[in-house]
């Protein structure tokens, strides 16, 4: 019997309303003193909650993770209480949603690190990158490599960050893996030049990786813990000379910890889907014994086909979420889409973030 994007779907001990996720997006909307999800914060994502399952927006794990002004962190008190008047909205709603958690390694800049400090990767090797430092887009600094005994702080700042997710009402966390962050610096041998056990083989490389998910399981269930990667983009200036092989072993340790998804950026983040020779994405998928949630420009026909054909458990969708707050009904009814104001994406106010109409505001219902 063909699936369809708008049935439910278990996740462990979740029922998911539909498949339909909405995928993590930087909006850039905390507030600047303590980085603190806020009221605005809970009634953006409110509105979204007739998603299968949100995804929150990149949450750093600590100070020095962060990489963007106006961010929002999931170290403090303050900001796990911001995040529960997030999760309490959401709920309140139906909704369910994840934490995304995030360190950004080397894609951040000096006057965004504590005591303006230079940012961390797994090798001194600068990101060809820039970042938004609150005045404008700056370009990345030169990291330090973390020593080897540092490393598993950062593995107790994640397991920290599962807590506070927990703590702060979250239904789950997800690993942000991709997109040339932390982790994701670490599994490619363009940005990981390390001599010790944490670089040089594929083993090695995803060390960190293996760490930082056997914390998190060890705080969720494995069923309520995900990881997004991005096997074959470039963003933030990240390379491999062979990343289906790189990708291949990444998604093997995933799935040895039995997680409840495989989130895959399917081609460049953000850009065109083609895939280089040799990318293989239906390999990957079968290496992993979880739902697989798609992402990366799909659009409604894209996503049914996909779920019909059982290519795809969940798909993704980003940009469109953000100017269609009640997204799965335009979808379902094959409606219109409102049209995103890109000059309000980044930072701002409610312009561009909660003001946007639905279908029963459009039809004065």
């Amino acid at each position: 019997m063909t699936t369809s994007l708008y049935e439910p779907m278990r996740i462990g001990e979740l029922t998911l309303a539909n498949r339909v996720v909405m995928a993590p997006l930087t909006r850039n909307r905390a507030l600047p003193d303590g980085d603190l999800p806020h009221a605005l914060t809970a009634r953006y994502y409110a509105q979204r909650a007739s998603a299968g399952l949100l995804i929150s927006e990149g949450t750093q794990i600590s100070a020095e993770g962060k990489g963007y002004a106006w961010t929002p962190g999931i170290y403090s008190a303050g900001q796990v209480a911001g995040w529960r008047l997030v999760t309490d909205a959401v709920h309140a709603r139906g909704g369910l949603i994840f934490a995304q958690l995030w360190h950004v390694g080397r894609v951040s800049t000096h006057s965004l690190q504590p005591n303006g400090q230079a940012p961390v990767g797994p090798s001194a090797i600068a990101a060809n990158s820039r970042t938004f430092d609150g005045t404008g887009f700056s370009p990345t600094a030169m990291p330090r490599a973390l020593a080897t005994d540092e490393i598993a702080r950062v593995v107790e700042d994640f397991r920290k960050a599962a807590d506070n997710a927990k703590e702060a009402g979250f239904d789950g966390v997800e690993l942000h893996a991709a997109n040339g962050y932390l982790i994701d610096q670490f599994l490619r041998d363009g940005s990981n030049h390390r001599e010790d056990r944490y670089g040089g083989s594929i083993e090695n490389r995803a060390r960190l990786l293996g760490e930082v998910l056997g914390a998190l399981t060890r705080v969720w269930p494995s069923q309520r813990v995900g990881v997004r990667f991005s096997p074959f983009s470039n963003a933030n200036d990240v390379s491999d000379s062979d990343p289906m092989t790189t990708f291949a072993h990444a998604v093997s340790v995933a799935s040895n910890f039995r997680l409840g998804y495989l989130h895959l950026v399917e081609g460049q983040t953000g850009g065109t889907r083609e895939l280089p020779p040799g990318a293989d994405l239906a390999a990957l998928r079968r290496r992993f014994k979880g739902a697989y949630m798609a992402n990366n420009g799909y659009d409604r026909t894209m996503a049914q086909n996909a779920i019909g054909a059982g290519v795809a458990d969940l798909i993704a969708f980003g940009r469109p979420f953000i100017a269609n707050p009640d997204l799965v009904e335009r979808l379902r009814r094959n409606a219109p889409l409102n049209v995103g104001d890109h000059t309000t994406y980044f930072g701002g106010s409610e312009k561009g973030y909660t003001d946007y109409p639905t279908l029963a505001d459009a039809s004065g219902g």
